[in-house]
């Protein structure tokens, strides 16, 4: 689809996709307590009104209910409107809990049903979620070579993997793309895994850059207690204790920066994980359209070197995450 927003190469894929996409994690409803399907296909048409070019989902999201959430949006859009779509395979989740499957007539099973559920003839970018438990990396990186082969798939990337495992791939066939979580709170990703996919032209869309919420500006420890017990974020350590209090401090240090380019906290969360080299989008999870207006803004908005040094303090000063805190000059 033609979008009027900044665009950038997505690697060497060919692809030009827009700074910020969103994210259907959540459209899954599993895992994120309730959720409306009105609501998610809501929150595809507004983000692709506003000019978002790109969504991003898995098989494991809902068990295939968020493709299926997809698929429905696409369906009521012409040809011209639809986005392209990202989506992941390799995990399989039951009442015993999730696993990582890489066997070969799994995943080409697996890319088969979301075919199905997205309703689409092709992906755009499909990637292997994590690293499989049951086989070594080189067998179903050979598969998703030969699923791009085949023309099933138009591109394949990796999820969740390292430099060192991104090398082995990369000896048997071009990593196009890398999704890693990225964000002011966990930033180990900029230490090795960016500059290794800069250098070797594999596009990067980070996702939870927001932190699940935290980075938001609207979190409270009483929202967390509020949440729902299916709701993954009520056991995690991140939304617990010290922890938690060091996170909504560093947020709360993001308000100046987000007054001065008349902005929300959440666009300046997305913005400065967009400032680093090698970063070519961030994934923006949404259920909702007003959910998709507090992040718009990091579409178009560039952090300068003052607001990268404030927030670098900021990150110093709560002592909030692990890894870097700012890109280079």
């Amino acid at each position: 689809m033609l979008t009027d927003l900044p665009t950038r190469p997505f690697g060497r894929t060919g692809m030009e996709i827009t700074r910020v996409g969103i994210g259907a994690w959540a459209m899954g409803g599993n895992m994120w307590g309730p959720q409306d399907d009105e609501q998610s296909t809501g929150a595809i048409r507004h983000a692709l009104d506003l000019g978002i070019n790109w969504v991003d989902t898995a098989a494991v999201y809902g068990n295939g209910h968020s493709e299926e959430v997809i698929g429905k949006a696409l369906a009521e859009l012409p040809a011209d409107r639809r986005p392209l779509v990202f989506t992941k395979g390799g995990i399989v989740r039951n009442s015993e809990g999730a696993r990582r499957i890489g066997e070969r007539s799994h995943l080409r099973g697996e890319l088969e049903a979301s075919l199905k559920r997205l309703r689409v003839e092709t992906i755009d970018l499909y990637q292997m979620h994590w690293p499989a438990d049951d086989v070594p990396l080189e067998d179903y990186w050979a598969t998703l070579l030969e699923l791009k082969a085949e023309g099933k798939v138009r591109h394949v990337g990796l999820s969740n993997h390292g430099v060192e495992e991104l090398k082995r791939a990369e000896a048997l066939g071009h990593v196009e793309t890398l999704q890693p979580p990225f964000s002011m709170i966990r930033r180990e990703t900029a230490a090795e895994i960016l500059p290794w996919c800069n250098a070797n032209g594999t596009g990067v869309i980070c996702y939870s850059p927001m932190q699940a919420g935290l980075l938001t500006g609207t979190f409270t420890p009483e929202r967390v207690q509020a949440l729902p017990d299916n709701d993954w974020r009520k056991s995690n350590p991140e939304f617990q204790g010290d922890r938690l209090t060091r996170n909504l401090m560093l947020a709360g240090s993001l308000r100046p920066v987000a007054e001065k380019h008349g902005t929300t906290v959440s666009t300046v969360a997305l913005a400065w994980t967009l400032a680093w080299p090698g970063l070519t989008a961030a994934i923006c999870g949404a259920r909702a359209p007003e959910q998709v207006d507090g992040w718009i803004g990091a579409a178009t908005i560039e952090l300068d070197t003052d607001d990268l040094d404030a927030i670098a303090m900021a990150i110093a000063d709560t002592g909030a995450g692990e890894g870097p805190s700012r890109p280079r000059a």
